[in-house]
């Protein structure tokens, strides 16, 4: 994407060269099955279990905690059904500002006959740990809330809410997919029994994630088959992606204060460079300074206080090689206002105005500029030049 620039990365990060190259000799050389007993699956089975060790390693778990999956979306439906399946009981507890990999999930077991409590967050969309205690009940089998939200970028107090659940018996999981790899997560110190990752989300290949379980925790397969994954989770491996992960959270590790130092430059300059242009146009959306150091969530407003068309804006800023987002890419092309806005107390008009901006390491200081002169420039035009 020559002379464009990229501002979707809480979509999905560009791979890092580096885990290319760590992936490519399992396409062309090493590319057997790998729970084949010859001598090309033992090497196969022996690429997946140092992936599986690095992976635990970085994350504070055990290998054998960690069962390899294809994504996100696979780790949170495993972790809920899974939990449902294995206590027998009948409640579980999330929030109305979750993503859709888990809000989904959730409904669809009100066929199985499981009841359901979707918390509030507050207007930074935050969860409190005293609404969650509230909830639990003696059929709460499981609570599942996001470390980071994926549209606003608010970080969850996982480690009291954690807390909280142990007290009291309930197994706690956590979509953790958009902070693995750019913040500190241990699961110790968070005390989460479940966590779901994603390497998409964190420069490594998409089609490949992982779910964290709690040795110990009451839990079941969702997808059954072969003995794969210590019949935890049937079907062949996908070894390139699992040594892609392996190797992109190794690079995320490693280098993540220098990733952090670099985008936190990049979200000041562009939050400080959009309110200098537009002032009182310009609404930041849900915790700007203590969240997420990549997600910049905005909403715009017309001098008359009316809410700006934000598919238009959008769609401006395509045509002008910018590319970001009204939210999670996985309801891109929706015309309905997003839900983790609404979840905010912000008016349906202006959580249509909304569009977020997530940057990442590839970005550069350059680009910020660019980024806000063609905001100010499209505005200006939908708004017939009054800002």
């Amino acid at each position: 994407m020559q002379n464009k620039i990229y501002t979707d990365n809480a979509a999905t990060t560009a791979m890092d060269p580096r885990v290319l190259d760590a992936m490519l000799p399992y396409f062309l050389d090493v590319y057997a099955n790998a729970n084949s007993a010859h001598q090309p699956g033992r090497q196969a089975h022996v690429a997946v279990e140092e992936s599986r060790e690095k992976i635990a390693g970085i994350i504070g778990a055990e290998p054998a905690e960690i069962v390899f999956t294809s994504g996100g979306t696979e780790s949170n439906n495993a972790a809920i059904g899974g939990v449902l399946a294995a206590t027998g009981k009948s409640h579980v507890i999330t929030s109305n500002a979750e993503h859709h990999a888990v809000l989904h999930p959730v409904a669809s077991a009100a066929n199985r006959g499981i009841d359901s409590t979707l918390l509030p967050v507050d207007q930074t969309g935050k969860v409190s740990a005293a609404d969650v205690a509230a909830a639990i009940g003696p059929h709460t089998a499981l609570v599942s809330l996001m470390h980071g939200n994926n549209e606003v970028g608010t970080l969850n107090p996982i480690d009291e809410i954690a807390a909280v659940c142990r007290s009291n018996g309930v197994l706690f999981h956590s979509d953790t997919v958009q902070t693995v790899g750019k913040i500190p997560v241990h699961v110790d110190a968070l005390g989460v029994d479940f966590l779901s990752m994603s390497a998409h989300k964190f420069y490594g290949p998409k089609g490949v994630g992982a779910l964290y379980i709690r040795s110990g925790s009451a839990w079941k397969p969702w997808m059954e088959g072969g003995s794969q994954e210590r019949r935890r989770r049937g079907g062949t491996l996908n070894v390139p992606g699992i040594v892609g992960m392996g190797k992109a959270l190794e690079l995320a590790a490693s280098e993540m204060l220098e990733n952090r130092t670099h985008v936190e430059k990049l979200k000041h300059a562009l939050m400080q460079g959009l309110t200098e242009r537009l002032g009182t146009a310009v609404q930041f959306n849900g915790d700007p300074q203590n969240g997420l150091f990549n997600i910049v969530n905005c909403s715009f407003v017309h001098p008359a206080e009316r809410a700006i068309d934000g598919e238009m804006l959008l769609l401006n800023l395509d045509i002008e090689g910018i590319y970001c987002s009204n939210g999670s890419a996985c309801t891109s092309g929706a015309i309905e206002a997003s839900h983790v806005l609404l979840a905010l107390g912000i008016p349906y008009d202006m959580a249509k105005s909304s569009i977020r901006f997530s940057l990442g390491k590839n970005n550069t200081i350059d680009e910020i500029p660019l980024i806000i002169d063609k905001t100010e420039a499209i505005l200006r035009r939908m708004t017939s030049q009054k800002l």
